[in-house]
């Protein structure tokens, strides 16, 4: 997968908005697969009018590895951009990302309706719960 500063230039490359589209539902479909047996109420990401699930663990080197889904092309890709900030890095690493700041350039705001941005910041917070719980 691509660096986020790698897929923001592209992002930005592009100008119509169906391309941005575009990027975004294939940023999704480069998403690591994730086992159906994971997709449970449990790993539900609450809030999101899509289907988002999240599941995280811990690699042997302590780094977090997360494996997520959702049943919406856009909000998967978006989805994926979150996940490429913090995927296999050491929770202590995890908890110093500015994910929102990291995301404000994709203006993620403009892709999903106000119903559907609301599970953004839950899966924000399951990821920075799970940092926590293991970086002490």
């Amino acid at each position: 997968m691509a660096t986020i500063d790698e897929i923001r230039d592209e992002y930005e490359f592009l100008d119509e908005r169906d391309d941005r589209y575009r990027l975004l539902i294939e940023l999704g479909r480069e998403l690591e697969p994730m086992n159906e047996a994971l997709k449970t109420d449990t790993t539900l990401v609450k809030g999101c009018l899509s289907k988002v699930w999240a599941y995280p663990t811990v690699n042997g080197d302590g780094t977090l590895h997360f494996q997520a889904d959702s049943n919406s092309g856009i909000t998967k890709g978006i989805v994926a951009l979150i996940i490429t900030l913090v995927q296999d890095r050491s929770p202590s690493e995890v908890l110093r990302v500015d994910i929102e700041g990291q995301l404000a350039p994709f203006e993620v705001q403009k892709h999903l309706s106000s119903n559907r941005t609301q599970g953004i910041p839950n899966m924000i917070a399951l990821i920075r719960e799970t940092a926590e719980r293991y970086a002490g």
